[in-house]
């Protein structure tokens, strides 16, 4: 009964930490959305690795900023599919579904230590 008991323990508190590591990424995906949106470039790589701001120029960012601000005015809703971890990095995967029957984007947002290390739509 014991063991059970603990082992009950260990799952719940596994599921805790992967519902605190989702919330955590979803909230930073939906701000880099919103600053996509805005068209507010340091808003965007605040949170950055020096990677990511060394490559992503302001002109990449606006490019992309308008193409992201055309499918995203009509709406969307935003869903989390996953997270994975791989050499080292926080992996989470999206689905926008587009409120104008559009083609549905997959977005992936990269952390490394807690920085945003990479954002991909697809």
């Amino acid at each position: 009964m014991q063991k059970y008991l603990i082992a009950a323990l260990f799952l719940m508190t596994s599921l805790c930490l992967h519902a605190e590591d989702m919330a955590r990424g979803n909230a930073i995906f939906q701000q880099l959305i919103k600053a996509q949106m805005a068209r507010d470039y340091d808003a965007f790589v605040a949170d950055g690795t020096l990677e990511l701001k060394a490559a992503l120029s302001k002109s990449q960012f606006d490019a992309s900023s308008e193409l992201m601000t055309k499918r995203c005015a009509v709406g969307y809703d935003l869903t989390p599919l996953g997270e994975l971890k791989q050499k080292g990095y926080e992996i989470y995967l999206y689905r926008l579904r587009f409120k104008d029957g559009s083609d549905d984007m997959l977005g992936t947002l990269t952390l490394k230590d807690g920085k945003v290390a990479g954002i991909y739509f697809k």
